[in-house]
């Protein structure tokens, strides 16, 4: 599971960096808050969780684990795709405040599993 957060986080990352250099050329910045979820939401929280995968987690194949690994990335993608069509003006905002508010809280509760995968993982070494 560690490494498919961290192949994940990497695509977050070149996502976001060919945004943010898209912005930079075109001088044009309104999907900087886009932008800052990608990187943020995708690449460093996918990254951080495929660390504590390789270093603390015995518990990565278990079902609760997929399911956290979905449910993550399932949230981040709805929530920069939304993001994206909102501060591109594509859609109308009253259509995306349920949508975004929803991928929100599915990337809370992708928080939580993890939390949970983290509590529940057999103790190791001396740490």
């Amino acid at each position: 599971m560690d490494r498919k957060f961290i192949l994940c986080s990497f695509g977050y990352a070149i996502l976001g960096l060919l945004l943010g250099i898209y912005m930079a050329a075109s001088h044009n910045h309104g999907q900087l808050v886009t932008h800052a979820h990608t990187m943020l939401a995708g690449f460093v929280v996918s990254f951080i969780y495929g660390l504590c995968h390789k270093l603390w987690l015995k518990n990565g194949n278990s079902a609760l684990a997929h399911v956290q690994f979905w449910v993550h990335h399932l949230s981040v993608l709805i929530l920069i795709s939304g993001l994206f069509l909102l501060y591109g003006q594509f859609i109308a905002p009253e259509l995306l405040d349920k949508i975004l508010a929803l991928a929100s809280m599915i990337f809370l509760v992708g928080m939580v599993l993890m939390t949970a995968l983290f509590v529940l993982s057999p103790k190791h070494g001396t740490s």
